[in-house]
């Protein structure tokens, strides 16, 4: 049946959860009725599963018991070990190889495969198989009780601790999928060894009661002694982060030292809680409880379990902290081991035992503190502690998801979960804006700018409250909805006051505490904007709010020309996992705009209908909002179009050619993957230097987008370099075309050194001793000047070396090339396609810059003049000789752009060419 079910599954699952969404929470309103409609789905979907689950291993028990009824505590204690065995191996092949070969849905099914080939197989085992069952006796009822009773208050033990003990490695290890994964398997695993150690003893121990009450007590204190080995944790991570290597080898080790430090952690007191069933089922047996003792006892053990989830997760962990919540389950389980022994042991025994932990537990009380500024350092991302050492904890909180820390360190006051940032703000009025802050403020002004008249709003994820605080400064907005799953972090963002007051004190926005799925679907609301400022998605579940199902329900809650904007990294991930997500949300929304906030951020602005471009400068006649954009460095309107990388119809050709399918909730892909691209330090950063090509792409693919000046103070270069790049340009143009050359303030001296060369040779006709050198500094000229001014600015610097005396002493190739550098400054297809091609047939020994650079304007000339053919047959001639056009997003932009046949021919070529 499980087997079969589990085939099914799938189908069920997504029929019901659809459903849900669609038609059952939206009709309930209440939110206790919404999460009792949750719970009821929750159990229509895996009760049934579950109760026949429970049924295997006393079913299992039962039948060895029988088979052996000489040692049926040692066949159960074996039983415990392979099926504990099991389940550790299941965590590890499931989370790290069935999900990435099969997808959510093949697990599942091979699963439920495997489960009735097992089904086979125990029939004909079974088949000759007729064993007496155990003998059952009605004596000793109350004992009977009271070690069911233990088993439920150990089992609630053993989870208080899981809970604790995952929570206090996510701060080690990172809290990503695959890190719960290894935690997971490493309890499970002490779970079986301790099954293995114990299973000569349950038979041959004279009274298996009194040592189930000496394993109880070495459980409590073994759990109690992890809060001081916890501290060293840290400083192991930060050895093993400074020895490993960023490479998937360094990666694998890195998930092999992450398990080795959980079991420093949990083997210890789980080898232990494995010795539990098995003695509590021997004793019951020995008593004569019959077969239904090994169901019993497991229930209780299993129901205990439940509770203690539910304990340290709504108690514990907010009430008492991880700290108080570890002491709890070590309290327990003391207390269970002294209550078996005041009735089992001798009486001297019991005592000294007592007092014993009564001195450990006050010793571990008052000695050990958990180190708050190593619990935000995010050491398995950085290596290093040394940075938050001296840091200023301005607030600490173990909530129900995460525990949260507001941090003030010198440069910033940053906002931690689970020890990685998840925002930062500057509160000192003057002083550098982190990207964190210019991100968070051009998440609510941009779509703000893009259509003024948007009046609701809702927001996935509080953060520091400054994306919410800036829709609220815009006069037009009248309701914006906070949706934050944990209640700490909306408690540690007051500690940006003022900066972020209006997310808290303006009666137009409310803060919600809920999932966002669930808070959209139970309050059915639409909004003519929904921003999703997620964590980074390396964290478990975060992923999930990434995904073509969550894109499809958002689409639902939207107005009609409603927008959504979603932020995305581009730091610790590559351009394959940003093109899954794009294909992801390109499947639901047909249209999308991509803007840069910074470097190392993209901003998607997606919607059903064309997204209004360029972004409206009324923008800043909204006082509150163009004061946030000062604040940021954005001063003009030209700060916006400069943050422009493209409409869909330019940019999905890149995206489709890495062939990525699109990330779904059954096929994470970007989950399975981005933790291991963080450790390996990738960066997607390459797709918004699209901005900063030698060749200005954008501009020529997309016609019609228009560009403002910059602001000319050029504030916030150090956070978006194309802001930089234009006044270096600005500075170059001047320098060789105005009367009186400006002072070099900040200009790189390779730069200065390639405008003087330039203005020797073709300005004042000087000539050098190498007659060519003077080329190769026109052409890093050509690419510091022509993409970042308006085309009659750059131009004049070509027209004036064109007209000038110098120009005619010129061989016909040098020329050719000052007309190339033209054409490209005037955005001339047509001229750059025929010039860069020309110079690519006939000058054949070129450095390969001065090759790149011909066929970038060669290629991107054609395709804007529609001649994708063209662009196709110089790829075709040209391509193989440059190493780095493969690795290159501008080539790949080209590349597909010029491909007839579409993305999929596209991505296919570039497999073909990697391989070569």
């Amino acid at each position: 049946m499980i087997g079969l079910l589990a085939l099914a599954f799938h189908s069920l699952f997504v029929a019901l959860t659809d459903w849900s969404y669609a038609w059952l929470l939206p009709s309930l309103g209440n939110e206790a009725l919404v999460l009792a409609g949750k719970l009821g789905v929750s159990c229509l979907l895996i009760l049934p599963q579950s109760v026949l689950l429970g049924m295997t291993f006393p079913l299992m028990s039962a039948g060895l018991a029988r088979a052996q009824p000489r040692a049926p505590g040692e066949s159960i204690a074996m039983l415990y070990f392979t099926n504990s065995l099991g389940a550790a191996a299941g965590v590890l092949a499931s989370g790290f190889v069935l999900i990435a070969w099969a997808g959510l849905p093949g697990t599942l099914r091979t699963a439920g495969i495997l489960n009735l080939l097992i089904a086979a197989t125990v029939w004909l085992l079974a088949r000759p198989a007729h064993h007496a069952p155990l003998r059952s006796e009605r004596s000793g009822a109350d004992a009977a009780r009271a070690l069911l009773a233990v088993a439920f208050f150990t089992g609630l033990a053993s989870f208080v601790y899981e809970i604790g003990w995952i929570r206090m490695l996510s701060l080690v290890l990172g809290a990503s999928t695959h890190s719960f994964e290894l935690m997971l398997s490493t309890f499970i695993l002490g779970l079986a060894l301790g099954g293995l150690a114990v299973r000569r003893r349950v038979d041959a121990s004279p009274a298996p009661e009194r040592l189930l009450g000496w394993v109880q007590i070495a459980m409590g204190l073994l759990a109690l002694a992890t809060l001081p080995v916890y501290d060293f944790t840290f400083s192991l991570m930060e050895a093993l982060m400074k020895g490993l290597a960023s490479t998937s080898t360094g990666y694998l080790l890195f998930n092999a030292s992450g398990q080795a430090i959980a079991g420093l952690v949990m083997l210890p007191a789980t080898f232990c809680a494995g010795m539990t069933l098995p003695l509590l089922t021997g004793a019951l047996l020995r008593r004569g409880a019959g077969e239904a003792a090994i169901g019993k006892v497991y229930a209780a053990n299993t129901l205990g379990g439940i509770a203690g989830v539910v304990l340290a997760v709504h108690v514990g962990l907010p009430l008492l902290g991880l700290k108080g919540t570890l002491l709890l389950g070590s309290l327990i389980d003391a207390a269970l081991g002294l209550a078996l022994l005041r009735v089992f042991e001798v009486k001297k025994r019991v005592a000294f035992a007592a007092v014993a932990c009564a001195v450990l537990f006050l010793a571990v009380v008052l000695a050990v503190e958990l180190d708050a500024n190593k619990m935000t350092a995010g050491v398995f991302r950085h290596g290093e502690l040394a940075a938050s050492r001296d840091a200023r904890i301005l607030f600490n909180k173990d909530g129900k998801t995460a525990t949260v820390h507001l941090v003030k360190y010198p440069e910033a006051t940053s906002l931690r979960t689970n020890g990685k940032s998840d925002g930062s703000i500057n509160l000192d009025r003057d002083g550098v804006r982190g990207t964190d802050e210019i991100t968070m403020v051009l998440s609510a002004a941009l779509p703000l700018a893009l259509k003024p008249e948007l009046k609701s709003a809702a927001v996935i994820g509080i953060g520091t409250g400054l994306t919410t605080h800036t829709l609220l400064q815009s006069l037009g907005i009248e309701r914006v909805d906070t949706v934050e799953i944990e209640a700490a972090m909306a408690e540690a963002s007051r500690g940006f006051m003022p900066r972020n007051s209006g997310a808290f004190a303006d009666p137009r926005g409310s803060i919600v505490i809920d999932d966002a799925k669930t808070f959209f679907a139970a309050h059915d609301r639409r909004y003519d904007l929904i921003v999703s400022e997620p964590s980074n998605p390396w964290v478990s579940g975060v992923s999930s709010l990434f995904t073509r199902e969550f894109y499809r329900r958002i689409r639902t809650h939207l107005e009609p020309g409603g927008l959504l904007a979603q932020w995305f990294q581009l730091y610790e991930i590559d351009a394959s996992l940003v093109a899954t997500v794009m294909r992801a949300l390109g499947e639901v929304f047909p249209h999308y705009a991509v803007f840069a906030p910074s470097d190392h951020d993209l901003l998607i602005v997606a919607g059903e209908r064309v997204v209004p471009m360029p972004p409206l400068a009324r923008v800043f006649e909204q006082p509150g909002v163009a004061k946030e954009l000062w604040t940021v460095h954005v001063l003009t309107a030209g700060d916006l179009d400069a943050r422009y990388l493209g409409s869909r119809a330019t940019l999905e050709p890149l995206f489709a050619s890495y062939g990525m399918p699109a990330n779904s909730d059954y096929a994470p892909v970007l989950d399975l993957n981005a933790a291991r691209h963080r450790f390996m330090e990738k960066s997607a950063a390459d797709v918004v230097a699209l901005l900063n090509a030698e060749v200005p792409l954008l501009e020529l693919l997309e016609p019609s987008r228009s560009r403002r000046p910059i602001n000319p103070l050029f504030d916030g270069a150090y956070a978006f370099e194309r802001v930089e790049n234009t006044r270096l340009a600005w500075y170059a143009r001047n320098f060789l075309v105005s009367p009186r050359a400006p002072q070099p303030e900040a200009v790189p001296t390779p730069l200065q050194k390639d405008l003087e060369l330039i203005k020797l040779r073709l300005l004042e006709c000087r000539t050098p001793r190498e007659h060519d050198v003077w080329l190769h500094s026109a052409l890093r000229v050509a690419a510091a000047m022509n993409p970042y001014l308006a085309p009659d600015d750059a131009a004049a610097v070509w027209k004036e070396i064109a007209a000038g005396r110098c120009f005619a002493s010129l061989q016909e190739f040098q020329r050719r090339w000052i007309a190339l550098f033209g054409a490209v400054a005037l955005r001339d297809a047509a001229r750059m396609g025929e010039l860069g091609a020309s110079l690519l047939a006939t000058q054949t020994e070129l450095r390969s810059e001065a090759r790149e650079y011909l066929l970038m304007a060669a290629m991107a000339g054609s395709i804007a003049a529609r001649k994708k053919a063209r662009a196709l047959e110089l790829w075709s001639e040209h391509a193989a000789q440059l190493s780095r056009v493969a690795s290159s997003p501008a080539f790949r932009l080209l590349r597909c752009h010029a491909e007839p046949a579409g993305g999929e021919a596209c991505a296919a070529a570039f497999r073909t060419y990697a391989e070569r």
